[in-house]
Formats: structure tokens, C-alpha cells, sequence
């Protein structure tokens, strides 16, 4: 018997791939470096409690 799942890893993997994919797109690699960076960044900032998670 299947069990219901609360989310789907492999569908939220895809669709944060596909977003990212969409805004990098037309950027040159020193932009997607910095994009890369910032995200990073702000990644950290929310780990550390500075920001709520939205």
C-alpha cells in the first residue's frame, strides 16, 4: 500500500531548477557567478535568524 506524501522532493527539485534556469538564462557567467553569490548570501543570512523564512 502507497502512502500520501506531505510533498514531493523530486517535483519541488524540479520546479527550483526550472526557476533558476528561467532568471539565469540570458546572463553571462560573471552575472550567474553573482547571482550564484548573492544567493548564497541571502541563504545565509536566513539560516542565521537575520531574516524570517518565507
Amino acid at each position: 500500500m502507497k502512502t500520501q506524501k506531505k510533498y514531493d522532493s523530486v517535483k519541488m527539485m524540479r520546479d527550483i531548477r526550472e526557476k533558476i534556469d528561467s532568471e539565469i538564462i540570458n546572463m553571462t557567467p560573471a552575472q550567474i557567478l553573482e547571482y550564484i553569490k548573492k544567493g548564497r548570501i541571502d541563504y545565509e543570512k536566513i539560516m542565521a535568524g537575520h531574516q524570517p523564512v518565507k
